[in-house]
C-alpha cells in the first residue's frame, strides 16, 4: 500500500521545545544545579509513530509524526535476551544476508526501544483481531506469522486512514478493496471491518503468493502492487525480494522501489521477532485464548442504527467500536448488512430488529421544505447527495412548501463521535414525535458541512464520461475506481462493447445512484442507436475495444448482487490438495462466483472426487 510520512506542525514544535528544555537542563547541570547524586541524562520524550505513514483518527494525533526509513540507530546494546530474540528463526525469516539482518535489527530495536510505548498500543489492540486474522490465515494455507503484518500497516487500527486513502486494518484503497469483496459506498466502508476486511487481506495475499510464488515477494507488491514488483523483477532478473533490494540500482528513475517498499520486508521480520518473543523482551503478553467475542446479526436495508445503538443502552460511539464499517446512523437501504454485537446486548438488539416499526428514528432528520428548495440545494444544505435524498424519500425533482423529507444522519466515519456522544436519554429527551427534528437556520445548516461534503458534490459532477477511442470498459472501471458490474448495471449495458461518443454514466461508489443512472444512461444511449439508424450505422455497428474476460472477472464489489453464470459449465474433479482458491485461479474465475455456482460457502472442506461446477469464459 502507498504511504506518505507527515509531520504536524504542533508536534514539530512541541519536539523543538523538548530539545530546548534539554539544553536548559544540560547548562543548570554544569553550573552545578543538579543533585548530587548520578543521574541518567535526560532524554526527550519520543513521539509516537504510526506505521508505514498510516495516520489515525482524530482520537489519537500523536501517532501522525515522521516514521525514519530504516530508523537510525540509537547505539543502545541489545541485551541478552534481546539477541536471542532477533536471532530467532520463524518461516520466513531465515538464511538472511548480512545487509538485511543489519536493516531487521535497525527496526527491532526502533520498536524495543524507543517507539516501545507504541508497540504496547499495538499489542492491546491486537487482542480484539490477531486470534481471528490467525484463523482465517490458517483456513487459507498462509503462514500464521504474516498476520503480524498488520502491526506493519495500520497497528491493528480499523479507523487508521492513509493520506493516499488506503483505510483500516488492512490500509486498502477502495478499487482493490472492492476487488475482495469489501463494499465501499456513501453509507457504508467494510475496508473500516476489521473481520471482513482479514479475510480480504488473506484473499490478496494468498493471490500474490500465486502469482510470485514467494512470501516475501508477495508482502512487498501488498505494499507496492503487483505491478511495481513484477516490472522490477524483469528488469533485474532478481530472484527473490532481497536480491531484488540488492540490484535495485539496475532500475532506472520510477521503476526503483521506495525506500519504504525496500524496509517494509525488514520491518515485517522485526516485528515477527519481536512477536515470538513478547515475555523474554518485557512485554505483557496479551491474552489470546479469549477474544472478546461478538455477535454477528443481520440488519435489513435502511436499519436505524442511531435507533438500534439506544435500544442495547449505548451511544454512537460505542456502537461504533464494534461496527466501525458503518458510515451513517442509517444502514444501507439496499442491502443486507451485518452489525456485531455483544452477547449482553443480543436479547435487546433481537428484541428492536424484529419490531422496525417501533424504532425512534434516531438516526434521522425531519427537514420542512421552504420557499425556492429544491433537492439539490437541501442535498448540499444537509451534506447528502441528491441520489440518496430521492431514493430515501422517494421523491421526483418537485418539492411543494411544508413538505416534510427524512435526512438520514451522521457524517463520515471520522468525524461520528463528535456528532453522536450524546447518551440515549438526552437524544430521546430532544426528540419530537419520535423523531429528531433539523434545525431551521441556514446558519446552522450550513456548519453541518464538512470537506467530505465538497468531495462528494465533486464526485457528482463528475459522474458523466464520453467513450473515447480505444476505451474498454474494464479500463474506464479502473481509472474511475468502479467496477465493469457497476458500470453494466448504471447504463444498462448488456455486454462490454462500447461505441464511440456513447455516454457512459459513473454512478456513486454506492448502489444508490444506480437506479436513476441507469434511466439516464438508458435514454442517452438510445439517442446513440436512433442516430446510427439515421447515418451513423457503420460507427454504432464497430465497438471502440472488447476488454477480456479475465480482466472483467476480479472486479465485483461485495455490494452488488451476483450476475447470472456465463460461459460453458465444466465438471471438474477435485484433485489431492485442490482448494476452491486454487481451482479458481486454474480456471481464471472470480473465487466468490465458483463457490455461489456451488452453494458453498468459504470455508468449505473439498475431498478428492468431488465434483465442482465451472462456468469456464467462452
Amino acid at each position: 500500500m502507498q504511504r506518505t510520512r507527515l509531520l504536524s506542525s504542533a508536534l514539530r514544535a512541541r519536539r523543538a521545545v523538548r530539545h530546548v528544555l534539554v539544553l536548559v537542563a544540560v547548562a543548570l547541570l554544569a553550573a552545578g544545579c543538579a543533585p548530587k547524586k548520578n543521574l541518567p541524562p535526560i532524554q526527550p520524550a519520543e513521539a509516537c509513530p504510526v506505521p508505514s505513514g498510516a495516520t489515525a483518527t482524530a482520537a489519537e494525533p500523536e501517532e501522525v509524526v515522521e516514521l525514519p526509513i530504516p530508523p537510525a540507530d540509537d547505539g543502545v546494546p541489545l541485551t541478552p535476551q534481546e539477541w536471542a530474540a532477533l536471532n530467532s528463526t520463524g518461516e520466513l525469516d531465515k538464511n538472511l544476508s548480512p545487509e538485511a539482518r543489519r536493516d531487521v535489527e535497525l527496526h527491532f530495536k526502533y520498536f524495543t526501544h524507543r517507539a516501545r510505548g507504541t508497540f504496547e498500543r499495538y499489542l492491546k489492540r491486537s487482542q480484539n483481531y490477531l486470534p481471528h486474522i490467525r484463523e482465517v490465515f490458517r483456513q487459507q494455507g498462509i503462514p500464521e506469522e504474516i498476520a503480524y503484518l498488520a502491526i506493519v500497516e495500520s497497528g491493528f487500527n480499523p479507523n487508521a486512514v492513509s493520506p493516499a486513502g488506503a483505510v483500516g486494518v488492512w490500509q486498502f484503497m477502495p478499487y482493490t478493496g472492492m476487488r475482495y469483496g469489501l463494499s465501499y459506498s456513501w453509507w457504508m466502508d467494510e475496508r473500516r471491518d476489521p473481520y471482513k476486511s482479514a479475510r480480504a487481506a488473506a484473499d490478496y495475499l494468498q493471490k500474490l503468493y500465486g502469482d510470485f510464488g514467494d512470501w516475501h515477494l508477495a508482502m512487498a507488491a501488498y505494499n507496492a502492487g503487483e505491478g511495481k514488483i513484477s516490472r522490477a523483477l524483469e528488469g533485474t532478473g532478481a530472484e527473490g525480494f532481497f536480491d531484488l533490494r540488492a540490484k535495485n540500482h539496475m532500475l532506472d528513475g520510477k521503476a526503483q522501489l521506495k525506500d519504504e517498499t525496500r524496509q517494509y520486508v525488514p520491518r515485517f521480520i522485526a516485528v515477527a521477532k519481536i512477536m515470538r518473543n513478547l515475555e523474554s523482551l518485557g512485554f505483557q503478553a496479551p491474552d489470546y485464548s479469549c477474544p472478546p467475542k461478538l455477535e454477528q446479526l443481520r440488519v435489513k436495508p435502511g436499519t436505524d442504527l442511531m435507533a438500534l445503538a439506544q435500544a442495547m443502552g449505548q451511544n454512537w460511539s460505542d456502537f461504533s467500536a464494534n461496527n466501525p464499517a458503518f458510515r451513517r446512523y442509517i444502514s444501507p437501504p439496499d442491502a443486507h448488512t451485518t452489525v456485531y454485537v455483544h452477547p449482553m446486548h443480543l436479547e435487546a438488539a433481537t428484541a428492536f430488529l424484529a419490531k422496525p416499526q417501533q424504532r425512534s428514528y434516531a438516526g434521522w432528520r425531519v427537514y420542512k421544505v421552504r420557499q425556492g428548495d429544491t433537492l439539490d440545494r437541501i442535498g448540499k444544505r444537509c451534506g447528502v447527495p441528491v441520489s440518496v435524498l430521492k431514493r430515501v424519500n422517494k421523491a421526483s425533482g418537485k418539492l411543494q412548501v411544508g413538505q416534510e423529507l427524512m435526512i438520514p444522519g451522521g457524517g463520515d466515519a471520522t468525524d461520528f463521535t463528535a456528532q453522536a456522544e450524546t447518551p440515549a436519554s438526552k437524544s430521546a429527551a430532544s426528540a419530537k414525535g419520535g423523531k429528531a427534528v433539523a434545525d431551521k437556520q441556514d446558519k446552522s445548516d450550513k456548519s453541518d458541512r464538512s470537506s467530505s461534503v465538497r468531495t462528494r458534490d465533486i464526485a457528482e459532477r463528475r459522474a458523466t464520461y464520453i467513450v473515447k477511442q480505444g476505451d474498454t470498459l474494464y479500463g474506464i472501471a479502473k481509472a474511475q475506481g468502479s467496477s465493469v458490474e457497476t458500470l453494466q448495471k448504471a447504463n444498462g449495458l448488456s455486454g462490454i462493447a462500447l461505441q464511440l461518443g456513447q455516454k457512459l454514466y459513473i454512478p456513486d461508489a454506492g448502489a444508490e445512484a444506480t437506479a436513476i443512472a441507469r434511466q439516464e444512461a438508458e435514454a442517452a444511449n438510445k439517442a446513440i442507436v436512433a442516430s446510427a439508424s439515421r447515418g451513423g450505422a457503420e460507427r454504432a455497428a464497430t465497438p471502440v475495444a472488447v476488454a477480456t474476460a479475465s480482466k472483467s472477472a476480479g472486479a465485483k464489489p461485495a455490494a452488488s448482487q451476483a450476475a447470472a453464470p456465463s460461459g460453458r459449465a465444466i465438471v471438474y474433479k477435485v484433485q489431492e490438495g485442490d482448494t476452491m482458491w486454487a481451482i479458481a485461479r486454474k480456471f481464471n474465475v472470480p473465487p466468490k462466483e465458483l463457490l455461489r455456482w456451488n452453494n458453498l460457502e468459504r470455508d468449505a472442506q473439498l475431498k478428492p472426487g468431488d465434483q465442482i461446477t465451472v462456468h469456464a469464459a467462452q
